[in-house]
């Protein structure tokens, strides 16, 4: 099985032959798993999505069109549209938070080097938190999306399955928001 390609693998998948499965498990848990975390920040729920993404390959290998995207492709799409599912599930919950934006990933893009310096960036990141906050969710779900999850304007739009011109609109739109309120500050 190692020596076939993604397509073949998919084939055989159509057929339930179970080792080409397991050899495309092998080849993509990976990425599906990584793209998954990268969407949701939270481990277990990203490989409870990559379960149903491999589920949803077994039962519809049929439906894979070589001709329309590589396997590698229709899997990270596959995922998206599983982690943004999960995403407005959390969203509807009232005790869920819609978006990450914690602690740790503002740690992510900020290197700190003096305690004057964390004092400062402290103070900043709860005034761009409670900013964040009050940005209607479409604008901030884009916002995140292209900031903190670094996705290009039109892997937001693919994900979000709205014009990419819509997307734009949304992220330089809530730029502006943000700007204003801090500025207010």
């Amino acid at each position: 099985m190692k020596e076939l390609d993604d397509a073949s693998l998919l084939r055989l998948i159509a057929q339930a032959q179970i080792d080409a499965f397991g050899e495309l498990y092998d080849r993509y848990n990976r990425l599906v798993f990584s793209v998954a975390y990268a969407m949701l920040g939270d481990q277990s729920t990203a490989e409870e999505v990559t379960l149903d993404v491999f589920v949803h390959v077994w039962q519809r290998a049929k439906t894979y069109r070589p001709e329309r995207a590589k396997v590698s492709t229709w899997l990270v799409a596959m995922t998206r549209n599983q982690a943004i599912d999960v995403l407005r599930w959390q969203k509807s919950r009232p005790d869920m938070a819609s978006l990450g934006w914690d602690e740790a990933t503002l740690k992510q893009k900020i290197d700190l080097h003096s305690t004057q310096e964390q004092v400062e960036l402290s103070i900043q990141r709860e005034k761009v938190r409670e900013a964040l906050a009050r940005l209607p969710d479409n604008e901030r779900q884009a916002l995140a999306m292209a900031y903190f999850q670094d996705y290009s304007h039109t892997q937001i739009a693919e994900a979000l399955k709205q014009p990419l011109g819509t997307i734009k609109t949304r992220i330089r739109t809530a730029m502006q928001k943000l700007r204003q309120m801090l500025e207010a500050d």
